[in-house]
């Protein structure tokens, strides 16, 4: 039997072969093709642009005496509530006059061993706490690196790499951590040449950049001795601020005298003496002295 579409085509040509005037159909056109719109130009940033979050645990600073935003009030914790004011006041320009890179401060020591690390790490912690101000903490003891360690986390790429590769982005080496307005810029990748590195055009371009870049950031550089190495003394030149810790009972006079003129062209340095117990009836704490340019004034 044929099929109802074969019995249709028969009888529309025996209609012809009659006369008649049957149309032919015309062939469907096909539907258009959509048009293809343009792709937008997104620009999605690189991996290695976008900063590495880590984790602090906040609860092994608490018992290595360091400041920690979740701890019960402390004596250390008091200590740098008076220590950080004056430091931040200054860096935001608030002070008796505007400091150039007032938001670079440097903490040092005229030797190894006087607590410049922990104090550095403790005046960063510290500022994190505000509610105004971000800050950056700096391992800036390239021959001999200790933040990273100190906190409990693993070394990795930062400030020695911006320093060697220019085209090194700071956002691809810098930390984010747990604690919201902390961030944290490692040694970086040891080099043969570390501590000259500090005294390098590439480096004084840096820290030009990292003075201006963000207005509201504080940033805290754990520095080299200043008797150790010319360099460090190279980069005080272009803090706006010096944090110099004494370690109580320890150091000598002399050195310290020779550790403050070499910094004489910073306009603020403050000084830190560590270990101290006589100002707190036997408990070791620090004492601080404050001074603008060449003096000193000390507070009780």
């Amino acid at each position: 039997m044929s099929s109802l579409i074969e019995q249709a085509a028969k009888r529309l040509e025996q209609l012809r072969q009659a006369g008649a005037d049957v149309p032919v159909a015309s062939p469907v056109a096909p539907p258009p093709i959509a048009k293809q719109l343009p792709v937008p130009d997104v620009q999605i940033a690189s991996p290695a642009s976008l900063s590495r979050r880590i984790e602090i645990d906040l609860d092994a600073l608490s018992q290595a005496g360091i400041v920690s935003p979740n701890a019960p009030r402390s004596q250390i914790a008091d200590q740098f509530k008076v220590i950080k004011r004056p430091l931040i006041k200054n860096a935001m320009g608030k002070g008796a006059s505007v400091i150039p890179n007032g938001n670079l401060i440097m903490v040092t020591s005229a030797l190894p061993g006087e607590g410049k690390s922990f104090t550095a790490i403790n005046l960063a912690l510290s500022i994190a706490m505000e509610l105004d101000n971000t800050v950056m903490l700096v391992d800036a003891d390239v021959a001999r690196p200790s933040v990273m360690n100190v906190l409990g986390l693993e070394t990795g790429p930062g400030l020695m790499d911006l320093v060697v590769d220019e085209s090194v982005e700071l956002s691809s080496v810098l930390l984010k951590t747990n604690i919201d307005k902390l961030t944290i810029l490692p040694s970086g990748t040891p080099h043969a040449r570390a501590t000259e590195l500090l005294a390098s055009d590439a480096m004084i371009r840096l820290l030009d950049d990292m003075a201006k870049r963000y207005p509201d950031r504080i940033i805290v550089f754990d520095s080299p001795p200043l008797l150790l190495t010319t360099e460090a003394r190279v980069l005080a030149s272009h803090m706006g601020q010096i944090v110099v810790v004494v370690r109580a009972g320890q150091t000598l006079q002399s050195d310290v005298k020779l550790a403050l003129s070499t910094i004489e062209a910073c306009p603020i340095k403050l000084m830190l003496l560590n270990q101290v117990t006589s100002l707190f009836k036997g408990r070791a704490g620090y004492g601080y002295g404050y001074g603008y340019g060449h003096g000193y004034e000390q507070q009780e």
